[in-house]
């Protein structure tokens, strides 16, 4: 048997060796460094393989991009349990740093903060979508003195002192899609609240910015544009949404380019729109006192057109990006069994907490209710609508455990791993309205990551949370919400599988409806009736 091993390895080598002649080996040798060649191509990103910090395993060309589908935010929750809170993923041919935990975003995010105030940016909201204003929303533009002046400009107006002045409209807009609501009920017994609630949140933006709102109901026209329009421009904005970002080679492909361009071309129309009308009230002397027109009208104004710009196009977009989706997921939430409890104590705490005044009009004026402020925080640590939150870049070299993170190197906050991190919250997957009581607001720091972290989160969170809470009140002082008799209608309270489009940068619930049951007919009548006497002027 060895024998005739030996016979044929000797004829095989002898085959080998009458075979690759020189000219040959230069082609086997050339087409194998072509090959590695375009492997290494493949595989190389922005910023290089950073040593010492784990990374995720990918493909070439695509990276890791299969790996963590559809559903990002909950793929790298789950990989950090192998990986750990803070690994590096390569995106096609860019390189990000993802932080899975509410102590690894405290490091990156707050303790260097000064390091992580930049943005990156991407090829379909940066350069197409943002082609013709020439400008971008400010929490999408890289850091720069122009971006710190608009920025200072933005939180100027939407400080503690500032928001006080704003409590007429929040009484107008919120009494607005609560007497709808009211009005509809006489239609349909159960209805899908999304629509009046994104009016309620658009409509103090634009009010703010450009001193106008819309007067029409849900299915207005206008309404219904800017909130699909914006709805769509939030899908371009989502990491997971634009392979085309990190992978050039799509970019050929003409759908991806045509449908940004689409909407970007509506989007203008109406930004002009508001624009235009202001211009023309400010000539005619009956505007309103807003941001955009106090700069118009400022002839020392320190905002040059492209800051302008990015505020008006920022007031727009944040109208329409976390509060609505945190309003509907919690009426939603409200509507199942445990909400019921829920609500019942929330009356309660809201009657005890105002006394001697009608708590309609007092919880305008003051936040007084600890549970109630406590609800609030706990509904955006719980639905965490910015699943993965707005990303930063790094303007200067970052060290993290043994790895130094170089300066350019994007990061993304996994916003709802780290609001669910059990290592930071008790039964985190459990909505605990009480989880914030007794928690003192000075020197607690962050307490959860609905509105970002450090330099450079949300700087409308003063007013955001006076909406929140108003709305809420409001909403339980008017109604009982049930759930809705007819089963497939009602709401999927999984906070990531509630989304109707995963790949979004915030979350879209999917249709459902519930049922309203006024309290007191009467007193809900008299209320809504005092509130659009009070702001009639408005």
């Amino acid at each position: 048997m060895s024998e005739k091993l030996a016979a044929v390895e000797s004829h095989f080598r002898s085959q080998l060796a009458e075979g690759l002649q020189p000219l040959h080996l230069i082609s086997f040798f050339g087409i194998a460094a072509i090959l590695i060649t375009l492997l290494r191509l493949s595989n190389r990103t922005d910023i290089p393989k950073i040593r010492n910090l784990p990374e995720l395993p990918g493909i070439p060309v695509f990276g890791s991009l299969f790996l963590l589908g559809k559903h990002h935010a909950r793929n790298c929750a789950r990989l950090a349990k192998t990986y750990g809170d803070v690994f590096q993923v390569r995106l096609g041919n860019r390189r990000f740093i993802y932080a899975n935990s509410f102590e690894a975003v405290k490091e990156l995010w707050i303790k260097n903060q000064s390091a992580l105030i930049s943005r990156p940016t991407f090829w379909t909201f940066h350069s197409v979508v943002s082609e013709t204003q020439g400008a971008f929303t400010l929490g999408t533009s890289p850091w720069s003195e122009s971006v710190k002046r608009a920025r200072k400009a933005a939180a100027t107006a939407l400080n503690r002192q500032a928001v006080q002045t704003y409590l007429p409209f929040i009484d107008l807009e919120s009494t607005t899609s609560i007497n709808e609501l009211f009005t509809n009920l006489k239609l349909d017994d159960d209805i899908d609240p999304n629509g009046y609630f994104q009016r309620f949140s658009l409509n103090i933006s634009l009010t703010l910015n450009y001193g106008i709102r819309l007067d029409g109901t849900v299915r207005d026209h206008l309404l219904t544009e800017v909130v699909a329009v914006e709805r769509e421009l939030g899908n371009i904005r989502g990491i997971a949404h634009n392979w085309q970002d990190y992978v050039p080679l799509l970019r050929l492909w003409p759908g991806f380019k045509t449908n940004a361009i689409k909407f970007r071309a509506r989007r203008d129309e109406y930004i002009l729109s508001f624009f235009n009308h202001l211009k023309q009230r400010i000539a005619d002397g009956t505007d309103n006192p807003c941001i955009a027109g106090n700069v118009l009208k400022d002839p020392e104004a320190k905002l040059n057109d492209r800051e302008l710009k990015s505020i008006c196009l920022t007031m727009v977009a944040a109208g329409l990006d976390t509060l609505p989706g945190n309003i509907n997921m919690t009426i939603a939430y409200l509507s199942s069994p445990h909400g019921q409890e829920i609500q019942a104590r929330l009356y309660q705490e809201i009657i005890n907490a105002y006394p001697n005044e009608d708590p309609w009009h007092a919880v305008l004026i003051e936040e007084k209710s600890e549970y109630v402020r406590s609800f609030v925080k706990e509904v955006l640590r719980y639905w965490s609508t910015l699943n993965l939150s707005f990303n930063r870049q790094s303007i200067k070299d970052i060290q993290y455990k043994g790895a130094t993170i170089p300066a350019g190197t994007p990061f993304l906050m996994n916003m709802w791993a780290a609001n669910h991190d059990p290592d930071q919250f008790a039964s985190p997957m459990q909505f605990i309205p009480e989880r914030f009581m007794g928690i003192s607001e000075a020197g607690a720091g962050t307490q959860h990551y609905g509105y970002g972290a450090g330099t450079r989160m949300c700087a409308g969170a003063h007013l955001a949370n006076r909406e929140l809470y108003a709305i809420f009140c409001r909403l339980v002082l008017a109604y009982q919400i049930k759930e809705t008799p007819d089963v497939k209608s009602r709401p999927i309270l999984d906070t990531i599988e509630c989304n109707s489009v995963p790949t979004s940068m915030v979350t879209q619930p999917k249709p459902f409806k519930v049922r309203f049951v006024p309290r007191d007919e009467k007193k809900l009548a008299k209320w809504i009736e005092e509130s659009f006497e009070k702001t009639a002027r408005l």
